[in-house]
């Protein structure tokens, strides 16, 4: 849910987190479960403000009062990584709004003749996780029963190859989990995803709302599982309606046009898809041309290119010519060559991207004719090298 989460420093985005979490409870009331599952982050901050705790209590008692408990446990976002802070689930489980599985005896929350659903607490990250899960599992064994739906709940990326993003740590090694269950919820990866998992199936519902714009694309909503005498796992995307509308803008590589010319282009991309109330998001990748640099790039114009949208949040991932790594190695890592030589190489490399192959060695060596009066602090020197590069 990441309640709370003012993304982009707008209190607007505030209020949007706030408002799926309303529409999920709207149509849970319709759907009328035996009881709903958080798998973590139910807020973005361990101690959220007042007024998100204050709508986050008003949707929970709607719950309760309709007789739907909510089973929870705490994710990466909603708990500190100390004991002195803790998490807000606590007293929130103290007040009978939710259930927080991990706090409870046996991690565990029951239902006779119905279902048996376990959970873990979130340890931030592999390492921890591999000290404390197998002692918390110990402490507290999982007992699923037979003949009725076994769920566990976790919170953390599974080290599976077809599960996590790249950019996400595998914190929980899948052989520290379990078998017996035959649904396992997941919370944290915000990707979707669904597929089989030892006995039984692992599910990512996703967030709730876009918390980062490579999001955007997923479908917002949450799922609706039905399980049948067999043990039959039927789960049933339910979407949302609420969440903001993203125009993401990522279809160019600007390689080699001057940034004068990138801006002329993305003011006139973001015009044209300009939209009441969105947040158009422009990604500008590529290499500028060795004369150009990133600081020349009209930020401020393209943010202000469409004045329907609720904001323009342009994504500038230019880089500037460089040498590149392998040619830096190849100066670098002979080690029989003085420190000189290298160097001279090195800005002979850079400055022949901006200049003939003659001025380049010019420029390269008096380059390094400025280290020593620099480093001696001979201000005459340093001048008289000054004019010499200038003619």
């Amino acid at each position: 849910m990441h309640l709370g989460y003012s993304q982009y420093g707008l209190e607007v985005r505030r209020q949007d987190f706030d408002n799926a979490f309303s529409e999920v409870v709207d149509k849970t009331l319709e759907l009328k479960p035996d009881f709903v599952i958080i798998a973590g982050d139910l807020f973005h901050q361990a101690r959220p403000s007042n007024h998100t705790l204050e709508n986050t209590v008003r949707s929970f008692k709607r719950l309760k009062d309709a007789g739907i408990p909510v089973l929870t446990v705490d994710g990466s976002h909603d708990s500190a990584p100390n004991t002195i802070t803790s998490t807000i689930l606590y007293p929130l489980d103290s007040a009978g709004l939710i259930f927080h599985l991990p706090r409870h005896r046996g991690s565990c929350w029951s239902k006779p003749g119905c279902c048996y659903v376990y959970g873990i607490p979130s340890y931030h990250n592999r390492h921890k996780t591999l000290e404390a899960l197998p002692r918390f599992i110990e402490e507290n064994p999982p007992t699923p029963h037979r003949d009725i739906a076994n769920i566990f709940v976790l919170h953390g990326a599974i080290n599976l190859p077809d599960v996590k993003p790249s950019y996400i740590e595998a914190d929980i090694p899948s052989e520290l989990l379990p078998d017996g269950f035959c649904y396992y919820a997941a919370g944290h990866i915000h990707n979707r995803y669904m597929g089989q998992f030892k006995s039984g199936i692992l599910v990512y519902s996703g967030c709730t709302e876009s918390a980062g714009y490579d999001e955007a694309k997923i479908t917002k909503g949450f799922y609706y599982v039905q399980v049948d005498e067999t043990g039959q796992i039927t789960p049933e995307l339910i979407e949302l309606s609420s969440p903001r509308r993203f125009i993401i803008l990522d279809n160019y590589d600007y390689t080699g046009i001057p940034s004068a010319k990138i801006t002329e282009h993305v003011v006139q991309m973001v015009k044209e898809v300009d939209e009441a109330d969105a947040i158009i998001i422009p990604v500008i990748r590529g290499t500028l041309p060795a004369e150009d640099s990133r600081t020349e790039l009209d930020v401020p114009r393209i943010r202000y290119a469409a004045p329907k949208a609720l904001l323009v949040h342009p994504i500038v991932q230019l880089k500037e010519t460089a040498v590149s790594d392998e040619v830096v190695r190849s100066i670098f890592e002979d080690e029989f060559r003085d420190l000189k030589t290298k160097a001279f190489d090195y800005f002979v490399q850079i400055f022949s991207d901006r200049y003939g192959k003659e001025d380049a060695d010019r420029i390269a060596h008096g380059t390094l004719g400025l280290i020593a009066p620099l480093a001696h602090k001979q201000d005459a020197k340093v001048k008289q090298a000054l004019e010499e590069l200038a003619k």
